[in-house]
């Protein structure tokens, strides 16, 4: 690979991705639109963490401004992680926006690709939320797809157009489902964020829910190595599971970070919002096998970076 377009280039993977890309040598295109779906102005910190590299060259739009001359000439790879996260403000009118980032817009960029002389390699971003709440022991890929939220509907419906654009043109697609991505750089309405942000201030720590819920967590440079992966090694059609191999109960969590602190979190339960899964579980067997996909960093290590680099960072 010698040129990379990075969609959601300002982003929480978006940027650490476009960092790695650099450094490895590739030539890459960004664009970000700077959705204001959170602060932007750490979408701009991301961007001056990448830094003015002479290999980089940033666009500030939509995808759906359709500039693909100036965005795909000469791409081996796109990565695809433009969207509007987040399940709890997925309902009601924000729904169209969801619609329209998640869905309509990567319509957009794959009939692109395949108007080019040789489409490139996509790898998409998608989403643990198209399982829903999950049962059993580990999750592989070929769960029953049973999203809880309008955001996982929409990373569902997302994945039907790639899989029909595999199936009818041969578009070399592969698409990643995250469970969970964290580390520096997290989004400020994420749940690490957000806990660490409380402790800091000394706030009683909100936790929607018991606290019995339980996730698997991954580490954002973990994810950034599946898409690198992916990249070389998928084939088209492909799905993955991205995790960190490890199921920990948020109650937990909170434990692991009052430890790095050296404080007894203050816990303020609040009721679970409508579209939260109670359980995620990756199998990633799938992704070791084919693609040599192993998580390197584990969640006290990885708590104890994005804690580090959250006493540096303005707060938000």
């Amino acid at each position: 690979m010698t040129k990379a377009l990075v969609t959601g280039c300002a982003g929480f993977i978006g940027s650490h991705l476009t960092q790695r890309l650099l450094n490895d040598g590739v030539t890459v295109i960004g664009i970000d639109g700077f959705v204001d779906n959170y602060d932007v102005a750490a979408k701009l910190r991301n961007l001056a963490e990448i830094g003015s590299h002479p290999a980089f060259t940033f666009h500030s739009t939509m995808l759906q401004a359709e500039r693909w001359k100036d965005w795909l000439d000469g791409v081996d790879v796109v990565y695809h992680l433009a969207a509007l996260p987040g399940v709890r403000n997925s309902w009601g009118k924000a729904f169209a926006e969801y619609v329209s980032h998640n869905i309509l817009a990567t319509q957009l960029l794959l009939e692109a690709c395949m108007q080019r002389p040789k489409p490139p390699v996509i790898v998409v971003s998608s989403s643990s939320s198209v399982y829903g709440t999950m049962q059993g022991t580990l999750t592989d890929e070929s769960a029953p797809l049973r999203p809880v939220s309008p955001y996982g509907v929409t990373k569902e419906a997302m994945e039907q157009v790639c899989s029909v654009y595999v199936k009818a043109y041969g578009l070399p697609i592969t698409m990643l489902r995250y469970f969970t991505v964290y580390g520096p750089r997290q989004r400020p309405d994420m749940a690490f964020h957000r806990f660490f942000r409380q402790m800091m201030k000394g706030d009683p720590v909100v936790v929607y829910g018991d606290g019995q819920q339980s996730r698997d967590f991954t580490y954002v440079t973990d994810a950034v190595e599946a898409n690198i992966l992916a990249g070389r090694h998928a084939a088209p059609g492909e799905i993955f599971n991205v995790g960190g191999n490890r199921e920990v109960k948020l109650i937990d969590v909170l434990n692991i970070m009052g430890t790095l602190m050296n404080i007894s979190p203050k816990i303020s339960f609040q009721p679970g919002p409508a579209g939260d899964s109670l359980r995620t579980c990756a199998d990633i067997r799938l992704a070791e096998q084919r693609l040599g996909y192993r998580p390197q960093v584990s969640l006290e290590e990885g708590l104890r970076r994005q804690l580090a680099d959250m006493r540096f960072q303005p707060r938000s």
